[in-house]
């Protein structure tokens, strides 16, 4: 039977979503415990990749079972069992088909921006100083829906099978007087694209491109000149 599983995390102690050797990943601790609860190896399937430190509010995966579980037990139980830091809210009996990561239609991130030091907002917000233009940063993002291959953000030796994404929508919004929001959503997403993507986009704000020239950094298809955020 498998069964799909709705969780969220704080990655500020792990390498990222996916197992890593000799690293902590919020997969191969949650499949510790599984193991343990179900008394066999299991592995669990994610609907995609996130980099190190990256948080997670609503994330899906999957994992497949030998017999039938008693969601209400395994809930509670697993939530016991893993760190504060982990929490599952939702595990589903679905079609053996399923699959979390390739029957996922589209991925969502947020990045914030903070302009004043925050205690609380230090594993959530990258802390910087410099006003910034957010109407020229929306002027350059608008952009990226026009472009569907981001050579330009993906990381070195990344080994992609394809850098071709295609992006539904990229905003910059004030939340707050002193936070910034960027939201973008899009089939999927490269390693380290998104920081790329905000890293280039605040050199935009800042004064260090224009929109015309970030666009000309996506239609380079040369990662050397974007920036990691």
């Amino acid at each position: 039977m498998r069964y799909f599983v709705e969780l969220r995390y704080d990655g500020a102690a792990y390498c990222g979503w996916q197992r890593q050797p000799d690293m902590p990943s919020v997969q191969q601790t949650i499949e510790e415990a599984l193991t343990k609860l179900l008394r066999t190896p299991t592995e669990i399937v994610g609907a995609g990749r996130t980099d190190t430190g990256v948080n997670a509010s609503y994330y899906v995966a999957h994992f497949d079972a030998e017999v039938d579980v008693n969601i209400t037990q395994m809930l509670y139980k697993l939530n016991m069992m893993l760190p504060k830091d982990i929490g599952i809210f939702s595990i589903t009996p679905v079609e053996a088909t399923a699959h979390a990561r390739f029957a996922a239609m589209e991925r969502e991130y947020t990045y914030f921006i903070s302009s004043v030091k925050n205690p609380f907002r230090r594993h959530s917000a990258w802390l910087y100083y410099v006003p910034l233009d957010v109407e020229a940063m929306n002027q350059a993002a608008a952009k990226l829906l026009t472009y569907s291959d981001f050579t330009s953000f993906a990381k070195l030796n990344s080994n992609n099978k394809t850098n071709i994404c295609h992006i539904y929508h990229a905003e910059w919004s004030r939340e707050e007087s002193d936070r910034l929001c960027f939201t973008v959503a899009a089939d999927r997403f490269l390693r380290n694209m998104v920081r790329a993507l905000v890293g280039t986009l605040v050199d935009v704000g800042r004064g260090r491109y224009t929109p015309e020239q970030f666009e000309e950094i996506v239609a380079s298809r040369d990662l050397s000149r974007s920036s990691g955020g």
